[in-house]
């Protein structure tokens, strides 16, 4: 389950690659440890032109309170009430720099950051919104959750079952776009090929949601797998996510 990742690219940046403008910027503070509550920036498809605010964890419209989803399984998401109303109608995108994941067992007491190589990043995750109204304060509330599907290699080796969806950059507007037809939206939700991803051991501090130091990011480990443009030279060493302007 996908449920902590990294957002720290800036506005500027996050602007650019996807094409959007951010509404609110003075709001937004870049987190190493994107956690369910927080509220984070999405690109929705009634509103693709913009980069929007919406709480991680969806909440469907018609739930109970506290009813908070942070991710739906691909392979049942047409099935489930919950979601199927959202994945034809309400799709978005979910900026991200990198993901955390532990084995199924140990979660994040035994925590990964997992990336895409070649300095692919920001990249998007596939993730379904909903709006919420809130019976007693009468606020309607929008919020997000990420699609996952089965485990590339990257994941298999971290011993988790599941892969969120990560979209290729032309496939965004696809994504986004309420004129493609759901079999070619269905078709999407696959796994992220083996060669994009890698992943290297980090500090679990990050279970704590309260806690989003960009030390979070920095590795403990040797990655999984070797990279083709990673040089092992004395005196060099393994770097993470590393520190950025945000």
């Amino acid at each position: 389950m996908c449920g902590r990742y990294v957002q720290i690219s800036s506005i500027e940046v996050l602007e650019q690659r996807f094409q959007a403008e951010m509404e609110n910027p003075g709001t937004w503070t870049p987190t190493a440890n994107a956690a369910p509550g927080d509220w984070l920036p999405v690109v929705v498809d009634d509103k693709p032109q913009s980069i929007v605010f919406q709480r991680f964890g969806l909440c469907p419209a018609g739930s109970k309170a506290g009813t908070l989803y942070l991710n739906a399984r691909s392979e049942t998401v047409l099935d489930k009430p919950s979601f199927r109303t959202s994945v034809r109608r309400k799709r978005c995108i979910v900026p991200a720099d990198a993901f955390y994941e532990g084995p199924e067992n140990e979660k994040l007491s035994k925590p990964y950051l997992v990336y895409l190589v070649n300095k692919e990043r920001p990249f998007a995750f596939a993730g379904i919104w909903d709006e919420w109204h809130d019976p007693v304060s009468q606020q309607s509330i929008r919020s997000f959750a990420l699609l996952t599907t089965a485990p590339n290699r990257v994941m298999q080796a971290i011993g988790h079952p599941r892969c969120p969806v990560v979209l290729h950059p032309e496939e965004e507007a696809l994504w986004l776009s309420p004129h493609t037809p759901l079999p070619d939206v269905m078709a999407l939700l696959r796994p992220c090929e083996d060669h994009r991803m890698n992943a290297y051991p980090v500090s679990p501090a990050l279970k704590n949601p309260r806690n989003k130091s960009l030390e979070l990011v920095q590795p403990l480990g040797e990655r999984l797998f070797e990279e083709s443009t990673y040089l092992t030279k004395p005196g060099i060493a393994l770097k993470g996510m590393g520190r950025r302007n945000a």
